[in-house]
């Protein structure tokens, strides 16, 4: 018999006062599920979250998990404080002998083990948060930006790790490629209102364009029927006899239902002014080579950065990206080589750390203090690009309303903060950007608005990223520093370095691919390496492969189905029967998919390798 949702919210409301963060809520998730949350920041994306971990309490509504089920939430903020060790926090809620569990999550994040919470970053404090997490083996996992401090490598280890759990989670990431590969179906949060797909996020941005294509055509004919309620009101014959009282109240409700209508909010009105051209040469490096005791950062590394180019560079946390970039804009000295600086610079410097914001003072403050910015703290108006523009008006570009202005840094969510921090940048003309991770906390239509931006921008951008896609559309040139003083330069952005390199770099090889290298001694590869004959595709297999895809749209249509009929939250009190065999139902059909689609991998390449 199908076990009933893991967890369930019906009619859940929430709100801060003012219009409700969160309207009549109703969602069902069950064993297996893989979700992904999207939607503008400030939306709801953490509340949501914790409302499903139970960490929130509602204005109405209800939340319900299944009694012996356990659901688990990362939180964005984690305290390890009272443990002697990373390791210990890790393993707190797991029996001694299961204590491994943890550390090898750790091992997979590259969190020490023997690290003390006291003096541990805020990035290693939320990996040993996701390592415990794992290792908990929940039924369902609540992921709110568990990519964020994590290198590419340890992003791919929880990849893989997540695509293989039979646990049920759900995601929050600004991350595509991330969510992409695991994300099977979509809630997006939208005014107050939570939408649900029976598709992954691959689909997501056509499937929210439809609904808002959707809400303006009901919008325009509700606007028309106002017209003519009003028209008649004025003119129409018995409105000037009698006053018909029952249509003028029709015009007033028709009127207040399009006031309630809440509008979508634009996009962020993000510019960068690329100002005064710099010199041709932005900078020259040569023979530079940098360290702090026994630990290389560069070794006899040469780069010349033209105007306009963007350098990303890639490689594991701790390889010295921060470092050879503050070497390459001159705030660092390197032990030994030259360094040329280009002239007529004016630098943008977007801080990972958001040092730049003081979380107590207000955004209004904050906007009107900064004294790169030429304007004093009692000011009401922000030189933008050399013109005055009134604060509220400037948040109001960035999607902050008027009663934020007054508010504190620190009531921001993570990428409020980081919007703000971009607002900073933005007020003042630049011809290089610095961007040390802007992406971490950016919701998805701000990332591809700066995305479009940075493609306009005239002058130079250097970056550090770990967002795989973000490096593939701004990157023109990275430079990979894999460790032990090794920094290479590749044309393009991060599919380019890898398919330039070759071959997958070790610091992006985890354990478990370095225990499997033996495996290349055993006959298979030996085979294909004195290129011996490939076996032809049998008749069967061609038949089966020209089938595949169809019988795999046929699963997929019978899953979207399913998934559309068990979103229902009350199906399971109104008819469990009806439940139970959807359910069962569904999980056969996804084993079946997964099958499916494994098989097609297979014998596409056993046909591509046959001809």
């Amino acid at each position: 018999m199908a076990a009933p949702p893991i967890l369930t919210l019906t009619d859940a409301t929430l709100g801060f006062g003012g219009r409700p963060l969160l309207s009549t809520v109703s969602i069902a998730i069950g064993a297996g599920e893989r979700l992904c949350v999207v939607g503008r920041n400030g939306s709801g994306k953490s509340t949501l979250m914790k409302i499903m971990a139970g960490m929130v309490d509602l204005d109405s509504g209800e939340r319900f998990v299944p009694p012996g089920r356990h659901v688990a939430y990362l939180p964005q903020d984690p305290d390890p404080s009272g443990f002697a060790t990373l390791a210990d926090f890790a393993a707190a809620d797991l029996a001694p002998e299961d204590r491994w569990k943890a550390e090898s999550a750790m091992d997979g994040l590259k969190v020490a083990h023997n690290a003390s919470p006291a003096t541990a970053s805020g990035g290693e404090k939320r990996r040993a948060a996701l390592a415990r997490l794992l290792a908990a083996q929940a039924d369902l996992m609540l992921l709110d930006e568990p990519t964020n401090h994590l290198d590419i490598q340890a992003i791919e280890w929880l990849e893989d790790h997540l695509a293989s759990t039979r646990a049920a989670f759900a995601l929050i990431s600004h991350d595509r490629a991330f969510l992409t590969r695991l994300a099977r179906a979509t809630l997006w949060i939208d005014r107050g209102t939570v939408h649900r797909s029976p598709h992954g996020f691959d689909r997501f941005e056509d499937w929210r364009d439809k609904i808002w294509e959707e809400e303006d055509q009901q919008r325009h004919k509700l606007d028309r029927l106002i017209k003519q309620e009003a028209h008649w009101s004025v003119y129409g014959i018995s409105a000037r006899r009698t006053r018909n009282q029952g249509r003028l109240r029709k015009l007033s409700a028709l009127r207040q239902e399009r006031a309630d209508q809440i509008r979508r909010s634009g996009a962020a009105a993000m510019a960068f002014d690329s100002g005064s051209k710099s010199g041709k040469l932005v900078a020259e490096v040569k023979g530079v080579s940098k360290a702090f005791g026994d630990c290389r950062i560069v070794s006899d590394f040469s780069l010349r950065i033209a105007r306009g180019e963007r350098v990303a560079l890639v490689g594991p946390n701790g390889a010295g990206k921060t470092t050879l970039l503050r070497i390459l804009i001159g705030e660092t000295q390197p032990d030994s080589g030259t360094v040329r600086i280009g002239t007529g610079l004016e630098l943008a410097i977007f801080d990972q750390s958001r040092a730049a914001l003081d979380p107590e003072k207000s955004l209004w403050e904050t906007l009107t203090t900064d004294p790169a910015l030429g304007v004093s703290g009692n000011s009401d108006q922000v030189m933008v690009r050399g013109r005055p523009k009134h604060v509220v008006g400037y948040l109001k570009d960035f999607l902050f309303d008027e009663r934020q202005a007054r508010g504190p840094v620190k009531a921001l969510s993570g990428g409020e903060q980081a919007r703000m921090l971009m607002a900073r940048l933005m007020a003042r003309p630049s011809n290089m950007l610095v961007l040390d991770e802007p992406t971490n906390d950016l919701d998805i239509e701000t990332l591809d608005l700066l995305q479009e931006i940075l493609g306009e921008y005239d002058g130079t951008v250097l970056l550090v990223s770990h967002d795989r896609d973000f490096l593939d559309r701004v990157a023109t040139t990275t430079i990979a520093m894999e460790g032990d003083g090794g920094a290479v330069i590749y044309s393009g952005g991060w599919t380019d370095y890898l398919a330039q390199r070759g071959s997958k770099p070790d610091w992006l090889k985890t354990d478990d691919t370095v225990e499997r290298k033996p495996v290349a001694a055993k006959p298979v590869p030996a085979q294909v390496k004195t290129a011996a004959p490939a076996r032809k595709i049998s008749f069967r297999q061609q038949q089966r492969l020209e089938a595949l895809p169809g019988e795999i749209e046929r699963l997929e249509n019978d899953i979207s189905r399913l998934e559309g009929l068990l979103a229902d939250p009350e199906l399971y009190v109104r008819d469990s029967v009806k439940f139970q065999k959807a359910t069962a139902a569904l999980a056969q059909r996804q084993t079946a998919l997964q099958a499916a689609e494994d098989e097609w991998i297979t014998l596409e390449e056993l046909a591509d390798a046959a001809s």
